[in-house]
C-alpha cells in the first residue's frame, strides 16, 4: 500500500468516526423526543394518535436533533449571537431558536460537504477523476461554507423589497384612516388587516406591533422595535418622524399627508433610477447574444453571393 492510499484510509476512518459519533448523537435525541412524544399521547388519549403518526414524531425528534447540534455549534459570544439573531429576524425568522436551528442547518451542511468530498477523495487520488473532480469537491465545500448565508440573504433581500413597495401604500391607508377620524393604533390595526392579502410580511409585523400597543408598550416604543424588524431606512424616518412629533405636538395628519408625499416622491425616483440604469444592463446581452446574430443575418447572405460568383469565375 503507498503513502497517499495510507493517507487517504486513514481521512476517511477519522471522517467516518467523527460522523457515527455525530449520528448518535442526533439519533439519540430523535429516540428520545418519539418517547416523550408517545408518553404524551399514552396521556392524552388514543385519538391524538392516528393525527400525529410516526412520521411526524421522528420529524419532531429530528427537528430536536437539529437544534441540539446547533446549540453544540454556539460559540457562546454574546455579541455575535445577538448580531446573528439580528440578521436571521430582518430575514424572517424570529423565533426564540432561530440561531439554533441555523448553526444546526449549518452544520449538516458542512457534514455533508465533509462526506461527499471524502467520497471523491479515492476519485481525486486515483487520477480518474482529473481536475472536474477537485472542482466539484470545491462546489461542495462552497456550497456547505456559502449556502446558508446565501439563503439568509437573499430571503431578507425578497423581504426587503417586499417592505420598501409597501410601505408607502401603508403610509397613504394611514393618511385616509387618520383623516377619516381614526386614531394611529386603530388605522394599524385596521390597514394590518387590509395589506394580508397584498404583502403578508408587512401586515403581519403591522398586527404584531398592535399586540405590543395592547399589551401596554408605548407607541414610541413599538414604532421603533417595527423599524428593526423592517430594516430599512424609511420606517427608522417614519418612527422617529412620530416620535418628534408627539414631543413637540404637531398635527399628525398633517405630518403624516407630508411624510407620504415624500416616500410616494422617493419610490418614483427609485423607478426613474432603474429605468435609466436599463441600457447599460442591457448592453453585455446586446453585445454578446444579440450583436452576433444580427451580423449573421446581414453578411451571411452577402458573402454566400460573393463565394458563388468566384466559383463561378
Amino acid at each position: 500500500m503507498s503513502s497517499s492510499d495510507l493517507l487517504t484510509a486513514v481521512a476517511v476512518a477519522l471522517i467516518l468516526i467523527g460522523l457515527v459519533g455525530i449520528a448518535a448523537v442526533v439519533g439519540h435525541d430523535v429516540l428520545t423526543g418519539l418517547k416523550r412524544k408517545s408518553r404524551l399521547l399514552d396521556g392524552a388519549g388514543a385519538q391524538a394518535a392516528p393525527a400525529v403518526g410516526t412520521a411526524g414524531l421522528a420529524l419532531d425528534g429530528l427537528v430536536g436533533g437539529v437544534r441540539r447540534l446547533g446549540e453544540g455549534a454556539d460559540n457562546r459570544d454574546p455579541g455575535k449571537l445577538s448580531a446573528l439573531r439580528h440578521r436571521l429576524m430582518l430575514a424572517g425568522f424570529v423565533g426564540q431558536e432561530a440561531v439554533a436551528f441555523y448553526l444546526g442547518a449549518r452544520s449538516i451542511a458542512l457534514i455533508a460537504a465533509t462526506v461527499a468530498t471524502a467520497m471523491l477523495v479515492p476519485v481525486i487520488l486515483g487520477g480518474k477523476g482529473g481536475f472536474g473532480m477537485i472542482l466539484l469537491a470545491g462546489a461542495f465545500a462552497a456550497v456547505a461554507v456559502l449556502g446558508p448565508d446565501q439563503v439568509v440573504r437573499a430571503r431578507r433581500s425578497q423581504r426587503e423589497r417586499e417592505y420598501r413597495e409597501g410601505f408607502p401604500d401603508v403610509l397613504d391607508l394611514l393618511v385616509a384612516s387618520v383623516q377619516a377620524g381614526l386614531s394611529l393604533d386603530a388605522a394599524v390595526h385596521r390597514i394590518a388587516e387590509e395589506l394580508k392579502s397584498r404583502y403578508p410580511n408587512l401586515g403581519e409585523h403591522l398586527r404584531l406591533m398592535t399586540l405590543e400597543l395592547r399589551a401596554g408598550q408605548s407607541r414610541k416604543d413599538a414604532w421603533n422595535r417595527f423599524a428593526d424588524r423592517l430594516g430599512i431606512e424609511e420606517a427608522r424616518s417614519f418612527a422617529t418622524m412620530l416620535r418628534q412629533a408627539e414631543d413637540m405636538g404637531s398635527s399628525l395628519g398633517e405630518t403624516l399627508t407630508t411624510f407620504s408625499d415624500d416616500m410616494r416622491h422617493k419610490r418614483m425616483i427609485r423607478a426613474e433610477e432603474k429605468a435609466m440604469a436599463l441600457p447599460a444592463k442591457l448592453m453585455v446581452p446586446l453585445i454578446l447574444f444579440i450583436f452576433p446574430c444580427l451580423l449573421g443575418v446581414l453578411i451571411l447572405p452577402a458573402a454566400v453571393h460573393i463565394m458563388q460568383a468566384m466559383g463561378k469565375h
